[in-house]
């Protein structure tokens, strides 16, 4: 599988959960930009028209899911070069390392139902590990955590672990009872290795009793209407199967592929966009934290702590958003990398790479976009990444790249009304009633009086008070419009029991002309 580095060479009893996306955001603001997005379909696909042609691909395929609905999908090029078969949104692709997540999902779902730590060393459950050569006898155990976080101190192996993806069980625990090579001791550094989640495979076939596969078709795949997702190539309908190539000599090479195998836990799901939607719509649906009904495979609470950032780096991605080097922090989850950049973008997603075929895809939790694309020639993981990313830089030229709108609490609420009463009258029952005590600890009583009253001399008569917007339950802010000018109003609340002002704040902006 191609890596995702950093900093920056980064790349069975069928359980029915019925998720059908109940965190949809049905408001007419949101209703308007899914249609406005899926107005634009047309003017999106060149993107990926012109990166098949431009890089020798045979087909792509494409889609962007918007508020856990797949908004459009579509593909150009041919699945396959002999019989000119269409690439189209049904159409299947392996998604190489894109398998990770669901490998991390199953290993998250049996923590859930109190089958094991991810504390736990690896050796507890597969001991043909128990007598690894560590680097220093001081070294820790290599962990479950360590396996879905990459930070087990093995070395990154690719391409070498590309050509395992058939081997047997028996195979793969042939090969490391023989031993593993470390690169560094286990949790100290971040370093791609497909090998442990071909070990995390093989965890989850031993803990639920059934091959890996099996758990998660039955536990993950199923339950949210993936089927039409696939482990083994030969059960795919020939009529929508891809076929992997590459660009050699000025021409295309039919790669050889590679049978379903032990190994498959680290990059073998194959799968079309149209059903892809369906996982990412699932990760989606976890933000923001609410109190409705759990309708998932594994909790909300769970897909949230995949995306957690874990030895977390500083690097600078070409190309990002068209800016030619984006400073970003970027660090592994489980199965999926997290980057954030200085606007406070969160993206989350990976790569997948395998010979013949590259695929990306990202998600945004905080604006409810998710996009994908998939190719059929060898590791273009990277190229059709470009493509998406033109696709998200467009969409926030047009304004449809929005943030999700945070419910206020009802304290918040409460506290502003206060505030907008305090800061006028300094009522000493309204004080008693709403202020922390280090408030006035902090800055004195007058002073603040005084500091208010200047604003309000700057920003002249009220006109309007603006809509509080919410940074958390706890903290926000709201503006106040003048004859003369605008102030905006910053306060925070204390973790008492009944939470109180301890922090009140104001900043002049531009002043009315």
């Amino acid at each position: 599988m191609r890596p995702v580095r950093l900093p920056i060479i980064i790349a069975l009893g069928i359980l029915s959960f019925g998720f059908s996306g109940t965190c949809q955001d049905t408001t007419p603001d949101t209703i308007d930009r899914f249609r406005k997005i899926q107005s634009m379909h047309s003017e999106i696909e060149h993107f990926y028209r012109e990166c098949m042609r431009d890089n020798h691909i045979p087909g792509i395929a494409y889609g962007l899911v918007v508020d856990q609905k797949l908004a459009f999908s579509g593909g150009f090029g041919s699945l396959n070069n002999t019989t000119n078969q269409p690439v189209t949104g049904q159409s299947l692709f392996r998604i190489a390392s894109m398998t990770k997540s669901f490998t991390a999902m199953a290993v998250l779902m049996l923590r859930e139902e109190g089958k094991l730590m991810l504390t736990d060393p690896i050796s507890k459950y597969i001991p043909e590990l128990a007598d690894l050569t560590y680097l220093t006898k001081d070294a820790t155990q290599v962990t479950i955590y360590n396996l879905l976080t990459m930070t087990a101190g093995f070395p990154e192996d690719n391409p070498w672990g590309d050509r395992y993806l058939d081997i047997t069980d028996a195979e793969l625990m042939d090969l490391v009872g023989q031993g593993i090579s470390f690169s560094a001791i286990p949790s100290i550094q971040y370093e791609y290795s497909n090998l442990g989640y071909g070990l995390l495979g093989n965890l989850i076939t031993r803990i639920s009793g059934m091959p890996y596969q099996q758990y998660i078709t039955g536990n993950i795949l199923i339950p949210l209407g993936m089927t039409h997702t696939y482990w083994e190539y030969t059960e795919a309908p020939d009529t929508l199967f891809a076929l992997g190539y590459r660009w050699e000599e000025e021409r295309w090479e039919e790669e050889p592929i590679l049978h379903d195998g032990a190994f498959g836990a680290m990059g073998g799901l194959i799968t079309s966009i149209e059903d892809f939607s369906k996982y990412v719509s699932f990760h989606l649906s976890a933000w923001p934290p609410r109190n409705d009904p759990e309708n998932g495979p594994v909790r909300r609470s769970t897909v949230r702590e995949m995306k957690l950032m874990h030895h977390p780096m500083f690097y600078k991605h070409r190309g990002r958003f068209g800016d030619p080097e984006v400073p970003l922090i970027a660090g592994y989850g489980f199965g999926l990398l997290a980057k954030k950049d200085l606007q406070g973008i969160v993206e989350v997603g990976h790569n997948g790479g395998l010979p013949g075929y590259g695929s990306n895809y990202m998600f945004y939790p905080d604006y409810g976009i998710g996009i994908m694309a998939f190719g059929n020639r060898t590791y273009v993981g990277g190229t059709v990444q470009s493509a998406n990313y033109k696709v998200i830089e467009t969409l926030m030229e047009k304004g449809l790249f929005k943030l999700r709108e945070l419910p206020v609490s009802k304290i918040l609420t409460t506290r502003k009304e206060q505030v907008i009463l305090l800061i006028q009258q300094w009522d000493p029952q309204l004080e008693k009633d709403i202020i922390a005590m280090n408030l006035y600890l902090d800055k004195s009583h007058e002073r603040r009086m005084k500091e208010f009253k200047r604003m309000f001399d700057s920003i002249g008569e009220i006109i309007s008070v603006g809509q509080l917007i919410p940074e958390n339950e706890l903290r926000g802010s709201f503006q106040i419009e003048g004859t003369e000018g605008t102030a905006e109003i910053y306060f925070t609340l204390s973790p008492e029991p009944v939470a109180k002002i301890q922090w009140l704040s104001f900043e002049l902006l531009t002043p009315t002309q």
